[in-house]
């Protein structure tokens, strides 16, 4: 079954193109990103590589780990790195998962259990359901999940701002409201009364209505 929010992430134990990983034991304390690929040397996921190697710093602020996967041999990543660096202008800087069993993304609930054989056979259509996202928390658990079809690239921009907006909601009892962007207001949760709002939000706050409450968005 697909993996939704709130469902804990599976572990597993991989190659990657950094050497093999134990995947709770690698993402430790951090929040995470795992985004797979239906199959190396395709063309878009060439340019979502790169420029996630390129905004990598940003997620390594948040405290945030990258890993990619593509259903295809830890030789094959290595190949396709080198063609991702000489048309992005950046080599991936993160590990890449060799799923060329399928395990992680049968795990993962991208491909069905009965899928087998050879992955050099298959072809990216074969795999199209293999071109996910999925932000997980310190605590394990999904946080987000995005799946794109293949002909759109991913929206990685998007993805960061998710994760300010969960990393607020984790520390403070806020939501964060359309288009939301760092620095804007955020909501009060309702779940937090008008009593402890006072409390937790001594600048006070808007009331739009008595559910829509905007304050200053809380330093992290």
């Amino acid at each position: 079954m697909p993996l939704t929010i709130g469902d804990t992430a599976p572990d597993f134990e991989a190659e990657t193109s950094q050497g093999p990983i134990h995947f709770y034991d690698w993402l430790g304390d951090s929040w995470g990103v795992l985004f797979s690929h239906p199959k190396d040397f395709t063309p878009i996921c060439t340019t979502e590589l790169g420029y996630m190697a390129k905004i990598k710093p940003e997620f390594d602020l948040r405290n945030v780990k990258i890993i990619g996967l593509s259903v295809d041999s830890t030789g094959d990543h290595e190949r396709w790195a080198a063609d991702i660096a000489e048309t992005q202008g950046t080599a991936p800087n993160y590990p890449l998962i060799a799923d060329d069993d399928f395990h992680v993304a049968k795990l993962y609930g991208m491909l069905p259990d009965d899928v087998s054989g050879d992955a050099k056979s298959r072809t990216p259509a074969d795999n199209q359901t293999v071109r996910n996202v999925f932000v997980i928390g310190p605590d394990k658990k999904i946080k987000l999940v995005l799946v794109y079809p293949m002909t759109t690239g991913r929206n990685f921009d998007e993805v960061l701002r998710v994760i300010d907006s969960l990393q607020l909601t984790a520390k403070y009892k806020v939501a964060t409201p359309v288009n939301w962007k760092q620095g804007e207001d955020v909501i009060i949760v309702p779940a937090v009364s008008d009593e402890d709002a006072k409390k937790q939000f001594p600048s006070g706050w808007k009331a739009l209505t008595p559910y829509l409450r905007l304050t200053k968005q809380p330093s992290k």
